[in-house]
């Protein structure tokens, strides 16, 4: 009597059943082997954190599904061909790196379209800052803003997946057209020569701004042969509204990108020194005071 006739008169298993067992125990143990090899001499290699992580799920995932395919053909019998066999293992595989194949084509796109390149100011999604590195499967950026102002590096290096080009909005702050936009928002307080003050504004800003413009207006040229960008002006330019608490002056101008703060501090310091010299013109906050039309009111507007 041999011994899967003992095991089939003992536990009741058939001889064929016993050998799917066997091979059964043996795929799971090939394959946890493999996997203990490829953890050991591919993902500790990793010195990135982030990447190991990854490779570390990919690594397990694709494991875990490719032993499961053999022990659907060992249990439930063949695909019909070899064909249908690495059709399904192929579309097992994809789905297992799909992260992968998705930041891999994000890098393609990146290398082609080139919507970053090292060096560019870029947002995507909430994380804004200065490109560093462009990788096969992301890319790092020093984190600008955040809980520092004016947007300068709060010194945290930020690694993003390549896919994200293809979820995530994404501005560049450099590409072609290395200006932006800025305003400084000045309010006064409604008895103060506020004509006197938006001449003060002016003078400071074109004082700053003015070279800025010219060196802009060349970019936008060169710009405009890749992109529709245009401007009917880049000069500085300040702008009248009202507010509760006073008249409301803003100023708006072009700087580059990496020195907003720069710029707006000696903006803000001429503003000041200039303002210090005239008693009537006063900074508006918000304050609490009684009116009295009668002794304080316009002639026309006191009740008879």
């Amino acid at each position: 009597m041999n011994t899967h006739q003992i095991i089939e008169d003992f536990f009741g298993v058939a001889p064929d059943t016993q050998l799917k067992f066997l091979y059964s125990f043996v795929i799971i143990l090939v394959f946890w082997v493999i996997l203990r090899l490829l953890k050991k001499f591919v993902v500790e290699k990793i010195d990135d954190m982030t990447v190991r992580y990854q490779w570390q799920k990919i690594v397990q995932y694709s494991t875990v599904f490719i032993a499961l395919l053999f022990l659907t053909r060992v249990w439930f019998g063949g695909f019909g061909s070899l064909a249908t066999y690495f059709g399904l293992l192929s579309a097992g595989l994809a789905i297992a790196f799909k992260d992968l194949l998705v930041n891999l084509v994000g890098w393609i796109f990146i290398m082609i379209r080139k919507p970053l390149r090292v060096g560019d100011r870029v947002q995507i999604g909430d994380v804004t800052g200065d490109v560093i590195d462009v990788r096969i499967f992301q890319f790092s950026v020093m984190e600008v803003g955040n809980w520092v102002d004016a947007d300068q590096s709060t010194g945290r290096i930020i690694h993003i997946p390549n896919g994200m080009v293809f979820t995530k909005t994404q501005a560049n702050y450099t590409a072609g057209f290395e200006y932006i936009w800025n305003e400084i928002p000045v309010l006064v307080t409604f008895e103060s020569d506020w004509k006197l003050a938006k001449q003060i504004l002016t003078e400071a800003v074109t004082k700053h701004g003015l070279t800025l413009s010219t060196e802009a207006a060349k970019q936008i040229k060169e710009a405009a042969k890749q992109f529709l960008i245009f401007y009917t002006k880049l000069t500085p330019r300040v702008y009248t509204s009202v507010k509760d608490s006073g008249v409301l002056l803003t100023i708006r101008y072009l700087c580059h990108a990496r020195q907003r703060r720069g710029t707006e501090e000696s903006i803000w310091e001429e503003i000041l020194e200039q303002f210090a010299k005239h008693d009537d013109i006063d900074f508006a906050y918000p304050t609490k005071r009684f009116y009295n039309n009668e002794s304080e009111g316009k002639p026309g507007t006191k009740p008879k």
